[in-house]
């Protein structure tokens, strides 16, 4: 089973400030289906922003997602959604049993430098924030005091280059990015070195650095690329790939450093 697992904003879709390649979604869409690769698209967006995405940028729609930065599990089959993965759901109600987003909510309220996103953002495992960026530290230390270790809960950081927020997202620790993948690796009986993961940002860290095949495109953030070459560091037997560019005239960027990424582990091959 060749799995192909991406991020979408600014890693599968071409919505920074670097110059896309406009042949990079025709290829991706054309490789994944001509070479029998699962996609799973793995990331914050909820399924009608992703639906948006898929829309707006012309990519083709993922096999699975794993949305809502990994708190939800869905299929697409025969031109349609499934409902929620029921299975994933007690998944992580039983492996953290003191998730409790409205206890969150309580205790980090009166917070300076962060604020609740919009209803459409949150769910039952995902109590998230827009957080002042200058105020970053101040406001992490105060999340870390209230919160850490009471609600088997872990917060991911990240930052939204594009329109300068803070992104900070409080999960069950079962139900991130890295162990929705899993979840889904696991289903199809893949092993995890052989699953390719793409990022370019902060909350990508997790699934780069859990053992899969990982790979950063060419705009991935400088922050997570030296968070990601630490843990190499630290741990040898990590695989990520950076994407360079200059590959079958691909810029490396978006797009083309997911193909970029695909073709070096193998998922795509040349007829011969």
């Amino acid at each position: 089973m060749k799995i192909l697992a991406t991020d979408l904003d600014r890693t599968l879709l071409p919505n920074g400030h670097w110059p896309p390649d406009d042949s990079a979604i025709p290829l991706f869409n054309d490789l994944t289906r001509k070479q029998g690769v699962l996609v799973v698209y793995v990331t914050g967006r909820n399924l009608d922003l992703t639906e948006k995405a898929i829309n707006e940028y012309g990519v083709r729609h993922p096999d699975i997602l794993c949305g809502d930065v990994g708190t939800t599990i869905r299929k697409f089959a025969d031109g349609a959604w499934r409902s929620f993965d029921e299975g994933w759901v007690a998944h992580v109600k039983r492996a953290s049993p003191r998730w409790d987003a409205d206890a969150i909510r309580a205790a980090v309220a009166d917070i300076e430098g962060m604020r609740e996103q919009e209803a459409e953002h949150l769910n039952q495992f995902k109590q998230s924030y827009y957080v002042d960026h200058s105020q970053r530290d101040a406001v992490l230390g105060a999340v870390e005091a209230r919160v850490k270790g009471k609600f088997d809960e872990v917060a991911i950081y990240s930052f939204d280059s594009q329109d300068g927020k803070g992104l900070l997202d409080f999960l069950p620790d079962s139900a991130t990015k890295q162990t929705a993948l899993e979840y889904v690796a696991e289903e199809y009986g893949a092993p995890k070195s052989e699953v390719v993961f793409c990022g370019d940002s902060g909350n990508d860290i997790f699934p780069l650095t859990a053992g899969f095949a990982g790979a950063l495109v060419r705009n991935a953030d400088d922050q997570l690329i030296e968070s990601v070459k630490a843990a190499m560091a630290k741990n040898p037997t990590l695989k990520v790939y950076f994407a360079k560019g200059g590959f079958k005239g691909l810029s490396g960027y978006y797009t083309s450093g997911v193909i970029e990424g695909a073709y070096h582990y193998g998922l795509f091959e040349d007829p011969a």
